[in-house]
C-alpha cells in the first residue's frame, strides 16, 4: 500500500466524519460503503456516551469534527512532505490507549499505519466504541488493512515496538515490562495559560474552550493559569460565564461540590463563581472544576518557570503565541504535525 493509498483512505475518512452532528446527522450519499457504517457510527456514539458518562454527546462529536477537518489532502500532504516513508514498513506496533477525553488515541493509531507498519491496539475500556466502527470503515475502503489493524482485550503480545499513554503511575509499569522494547512512554502533563492583564473580555472568552471543553480531563486542556502579581480576575470570570451551564451536569457539579467542599475546610483561599473554582496553587493537575492559578514579577521570572517545568507541560496557551506556543481556543484542535509531549511519533516509527 502507496503513501497515496493511504492518504486518499484517510481523506475519504475525514468526509465520512464529518457527517456526524450534535443535533441531526445529514448523511452524504456519495461517500463509499456509506450505507451501513453511517447507522453503525450513530449507534457506537450512543454507546460511547452511555458507558462513559464523562462523554456527552457534544464532545464526542467536537472530537469527530475535528479529526474531519484534520484529515484533508492539504493537510496529510504538509503532514508527511518531510518525511521519507519508503524506507519504513513491515513491523507490528502495540498502541496502549488512554481513555481520557473521546479518540485520543487515534494519532498514534494512523501514524503506524501511514508508517507502513501493522497495528496492535489495546484500547481502555473508557472508549472502546468508536474506534473500531472507523477501522472496519477502513477495511471497507481497502481490504489490506485486515491484515494491518488488530485490537486485542488480551496482554499485548508478538509486537515490535510500543506507543503507550497512561498516568505517571502506569509509565513506570509500562517503564518495566516493555523495556526490552522500542518505545514512547508517556505520563501525565498539563497545559498552562499565560495571561498578561492585558486581554479583552472576547480574547478571554476563548480561553474557555481550552479549559472546559472535555471537562478539562485532557492533556491539552488548560489546568493552570500563570498571572501578573495582584491580578483582577473579574474580566476572566465574565469572559468564562458562557460555560456556566456545565455545572448542570451531574459529574461535573459532585466534583465541584466536593473540591470545593475540601478546600473550604481546609480554609484554603478560593475565588469561585459557581461553577469554576480558583486556588492559588504551585501545581499543574487541577482537580476538575477546579483551575490552580499563580502570579509572576516579570517575564524573566515567567519564562524561567516554564522552562523549569517544560517536561510537565503540554502546551503553552497564550493570546499571542510565539514557535510552538498555541493561541486561545485552540488546545483541542490540534494539527497532525502537533505532537504529544513534542515527541516526533513518525520519526521513531521510520526508524524501526
Amino acid at each position: 500500500m502507496t503513501i497515496d493509498d493511504h492518504k486518499s483512505h484517510l481523506v475519504s475518512l475525514g468526509k465520512f466524519l464529518n457527517q456526524f452532528q450534535v443535533v441531526e446527522s445529514i448523511k452524504d450519499e456519495s461517500l463509499p460503503s456509506n450505507d451501513s457504517f453511517f447507522n453503525q457510527m450513530e449507534e457506537k456514539i450512543d454507546n460511547a456516551v452511555h458507558y462513559n458518562g464523562w462523554f456527552n454527546r457534544e464532545n464526542v462529536i467536537f472530537s469527530l469534527q475535528q479529526w474531519s477537518k484534520a484529515l484533508t489532502e492539504q493537510n496529510l500532504k504538509l503532514w508527511l512532505a518531510d518525511y521519507d516513508l519508503s524506507r519504513s514498513g513491515g513491523k507490528t506496533v502495540g498502541i496502549v490507549m488512554a481513555g481520557n477525553i473521546p479518540m485520543v488515541g487515534f494519532h498514534d493509531f494512523i501514524s503506524v499505519l501511514v508508517s507502513g507498519h501493522k497495528v496492535l491496539v489495546k484500547q481502555s475500556s473508557n472508549d472502546q466504541q468508536l474506534l473500531p466502527v472507523i477501522a472496519s470503515y477502513l477495511m471497507q475502503l481497502d481490504s489490506r488493512y485486515e491484515e494491518r489493524i488488530k485490537f486485542t482485550k488480551e496482554k499485548l503480545e508478538d509486537f515490535d515496538a510500543i506507543i503507550a499513554t497512561g498516568s505517571n503511575n502506569t509509565a513506570r509499569y509500562f517503564e518495566y515490562y516493555f523495556k526490552d522494547k522500542p518505545s514512547i512512554i508517556r505520563k501525565n502533563r498539563n497545559s498552562v495559560a499565560v495571561l498578561t492583564g492585558n486581554e479583552t473580555k472576547e480574547e478571554l472568552s476563548k480561553l474557555g474552550e481550552d479549559i472546559f471543553r472535555y471537562y478539562g480531563l485532557g492533556c491539552r486542556n488548560v489546568s493552570k493559569l500563570y498571572v501578573p502579581e495582584n491580578y483582577d480576575f473579574d474580566m476572566f470570570f465574565k469572559a468564562i460565564y458562557d460555560w456556566n451551564p456545565i455545572i448542570h451536569r451531574d459529574k461535573y457539579a459532585n466534583n465541584y461540590d466536593y473540591n470545593k467542599a475540601v478546600y473550604l475546610m481546609s480554609e484554603f483561599k478560593l475565588l469561585e463563581n459557581g461553577f469554576l473554582i480558583l486556588k492559588e496553587d504551585k501545581s499543574f493537575g487541577s482537580p476538575i472544576a477546579t483551575l490552580f492559578y499563580e502570579t509572576y514579577k516579570n517575564e524573566d521570572q515567567l519564562n524561567r518557570a516554564l522552562q523549569k517545568n517544560k517536561d510537565r507541560i503540554q502546551c503553552i496557551v497564550k493570546n499571542e503565541p510565539e514557535n510552538s506556543e498555541v493561541r486561545f481556543g485552540h488546545t483541542q484542535k490540534p494539527q497532525l504535525w502537533d505532537y504529544a509531549d513534542n515527541i516526533d511519533t513518525i520519526e521513531f516509527l521510520l526508524n524501526l
